[in-house]
C-alpha cells in the first residue's frame, strides 16, 4: 500500500488533520483486517519536528508518529521537491516562476531546496516490493529520498528557466509581492480553489527543503538523480511552455472575469441605473418594463460574477456568462442596432470578453 495523499492547507476541500493523520489511521485499520498484513509505504516531508510551523507539516509529522507507534510494517519516504512529467501544486508553481519575468526575492532564492526525481521514488517502491516478495517483512524505516547535491530554491527555478529556454531574469521581485501572492491565495482558497501560492507555501519555502539521503541510498541501492539529470530526461515540450506561461495568468483571468461581471451589475444597479432605463425607454420600452429589465439583468450579471468566483460553480458561471453575453448581443441586433456604432463601442467589447471566458473554460482542469 502506497499512500501519496496530501493537502497543503485547510480549506473547503478538507482539512490537513483528516487527510494526513486520520487517513493514516484508516489505512492501518485496513492493514490489520487483511489476512496477510501488507507493507504500508507512506510519503511524507523532510525536515525536523522543531521546524514545523504549519498545520501541513505538523499533521504530516503526526502521521509519522502514528506509524512509528504501530507494530504494522511501514516505510516512510521523505522526498524533497519532486520533479515529474506532470505539474501540480509546487511543481506547477516552480514552472510558472521560471516563466515569470522577475526573479524571486533573495531571502527565498537562497533557501535550501533539495530535489527528488519521481523515478527514484518509483525505484524505491520497486525495491521494497521485491524484498517483500523475497520474504523481508520486518520494516520500520524513515528515509530522506532526495538528491545528494545541495541546491537552493533559486538554482532550481533557474534550472527550469534554462530548460524552458527563457532568458535569465534581471529584476528581482520585492518580498511584499510574495506576501501579497500568499494573501490572494488564501482568499482564493476560501472560495474553494487550491492555489499553491498560500501562506503555508510561503512558510514552508522559508524553512527550506533539506535532508540526509545516505541511509536511503545504503538501504535500497538506488542512486539518486541530480537536478540536471532529472530535468535532462524530461525535455521541455511546447505544451509545458504554454502551461508555464499561462499558469499564473489563470489566477488573474478568473478573478478579473468575476469582478467584471459583478461590477457590471452593481454599477448598472446603482450609479448607472437612470442612464440604463433611459436608454431602454428611448428605444420604445415602457418605463415599468425598462425598470424590470434593468434590475433583472443587473442581478443576473452579479450572479454570474459570484458563480465564476467560486471553484465549485466556476465552470457553470463561465458557460452562463457566455450564454448571457450572446443573448445581450442578439437582443441588441434585434432591438437596438444603433448601439453597435456608438462611440465607445460597448457592445463590440463583448466579443473579447466571450473569448476570455472560453480561455478560462479551457484552463479549468488542475490535473
Amino acid at each position: 500500500m502506497v499512500n501519496c495523499v496530501g493537502m497543503l492547507q485547510d480549506g473547503r476541500q478538507g482539512d490537513t488533520g483528516t487527510i494526513h493523520r486520520d487517513f493514516v489511521n484508516r489505512l492501518i485499520e485496513v492493514q490489520l483486517r487483511l489476512p496477510n498484513c501488507p507493507l504500508l509505504v507512506h510519503v511524507s516531508i523532510p525536515g525536523q519536528e522543531s521546524d514545523d510551523a504549519t498545520a501541513f507539516s505538523r499533521t504530516k509529522r503526526e502521521a509519522e508518529k502514528i506509524l512509528s507507534d504501530n507494530p504494522n510494517p511501514y516505510v516512510v519516504l521523505r522526498p524533497g521537491f519532486v520533479i515529474a512529467d506532470a505539474a501540480f501544486g509546487g511543481s506547477a508553481l516552480v514552472r510558472a516562476l521560471a516563466a515569470w519575468p522577475f526573479g524571486v526575492p533573495a531571502a527565498a532564492e537562497n533557501r535550501p531546496f533539495a530535489i527528488t526525481d519521481v523515478d527514484d521514488i518509483a525505484a524505491t517502491v520497486s525495491v521494497l516490493c521485491s524484498r517483500w516478495r523475497e520474504g523481508t517483512r520486518d520494516w520500520s524505516a524513515m528515509w530522506d529520498v532526495m538528491a545528494r547535491e545541495t541546491t537552493s530554491f533559486g538554482q532550481v527555478v533557474d534550472a527550469f528557466r534554462e530548460r524552458l529556454g527563457i532568458p535569465t531574469t534581471r529584476f528581482r521581485s520585492p518580498p511584499w509581492m510574495l506576501r501579497l501572492g500568499a494573501l490572494c491565495g488564501d482568499t482564493a482558497a476560501a472560495l474553494g480553489w487550491a492555489p499553491p501560492t498560500r501562506s503555508t507555501s510561503l512558510k514552508e519555502m522559508q524553512r527550506g527543503v533539506k535532508g540526509a539521503p545516505e541511509d536511503w541510498i545504503a538501504a535500497t541501492g538506488v542512486t539518486p538523480s541530480s537536478l540536471s539529470e532529472a530535468l535532462g530526461k524530461r525535455p521541455a515540450s511546447a505544451q509545458e511552455k504554454w502551461f508555464s506561461r499561462l499558469y499564473l495568468l489563470k489566477g488573474l483571468i478568473v478573478p478579473v472575469l468575476a469582478v467584471f461581471w459583478a461590477l457590471s451589475g452593481l454599477i448598472v444597479l446603482t450609479m448607472a441605473y437612470d442612464a440604463a432605463t433611459t436608454i431602454l425607454t428611448t428605444y420604445g420600452f415602457p418605463m415599468l418594463l425598462a425598470h424590470a429589465i434593468t434590475v433583472s439583468s443587473s442581478f443576473m450579471d452579479i450572479a454570474v460574477g459570484l458563480l465564476i468566483a467560486t471553484r465549485k460553480t466556476c465552470r457553470f458561471g463561465l458557460i452562463a456568462g457566455i450564454v448571457v453575453s450572446v443573448f445581450y448581443m442578439g437582443m441588441a441586433v434585434i432591438l437596438t442596432p444603433e448601439m453597435w456604432i456608438e462611440p465607445l463601442g460597448a457592445l463590440v467589447k463583448i466579443g473579447p470578453a466571450i473569448v476570455l471566458m472560453i480561455v478560462a473554460l479551457a484552463m479549468q482542469e488542475d490535473r
